[in-house]
């Protein structure tokens, strides 16, 4: 039988210094307790990179965990683990909406509050975005836009503000990327909206945590076809 503690210093933690402290709190209750460990877990709460996000380099998380780990009350066969979501899926995943209808700098789209962004509604997350229009100009300057989703609830709004062109119009599309942990994982079907297409694609995420370049606003693919679009 193994004896282990585990903790979980909270989604989307971007100071590393919040895993050394919980390791001096871990190390007070081991020897509060007075027992040998088998195994230390520190959970999750890796970050990823948003726009209005840009946490440390992931190597200082690493290496506060780990002298953090080596000042603990432990044996040499005690087991460190982690437990990594958002880091590892965040840049996996993004989402293509349609611009429904353009008033001045408020867009409405055919995702929201209830959908797959949620936290860009509730936690005024801003997520990277770029038009996705077949033979737009990518020289446009940008302007700060809000967003508006489909449903009838007047809390279905995000503020950002999303930087896109300023000639954005009805009919175009929209990438907001980085969206991997946990848009769709939380997405709900409320006034039967919440029908996503998935397409598998090989290309750089908007924002990275893993590069020294990432793909700039208003730059990558284009759409290309009808099967690539969102369902209403």
């Amino acid at each position: 039988r193994k004896l282990g503690i585990t903790f979980h210093v909270g989604s989307q933690t971007v100071t590393p210094d919040a895993y050394r402290r919980a390791l001096e709190d871990v190390g007070s209750l081991i020897v509060k307790a007075g027992v040998v460990l088998d195994r230390v877990d520190v959970g999750g709460g890796f970050p990823s990179i948003y726009a209005h996000s840009r946490p440390e380099p992931l190597s200082s998380f690493m290496d506060a965990i780990r002298e953090g780990f080596e000042k603990l009350p432990v044996g040499e066969s005690c087991r460190l683990m982690a437990e990594p979501g958002r880091a590892l899926v965040s840049e996996a995943e993004s989402l293509i909406v349609r611009v429904n209808q353009r008033r001045g700098n408020e867009l409405f789209i055919n995702d929201g509050a209830y959908g797959a962004l949620f936290d860009a509604a509730h936690l005024n997350w801003v997520y990277p975005v770029r038009v996705v229009r077949k033979g737009g100009d990518r020289s446009d300057a940008l302007e700060p836009f809000s967003f508006w989703g489909p449903t009838c609830d007047s809390i279905d709004r995000m503020a950002g503000p999303f930087m896109l062109p300023a000639t954005i119009r009805e009919g175009d599309y929209i990438e907001i990327g980085n969206i991997g942990a946990y848009g769709r994982a939380i997405a709900g079907r409320f006034n039967g909206f919440g029908a996503y297409e998935q397409a598998i694609l090989q290309d750089a995420p908007m924002l990275s945590m893993y590069g020294t370049e990432s793909v700039g606003h208003n730059r990558g693919p284009v759409l290309t076809s009808a099967e690539s679009k969102p369902s209403d």
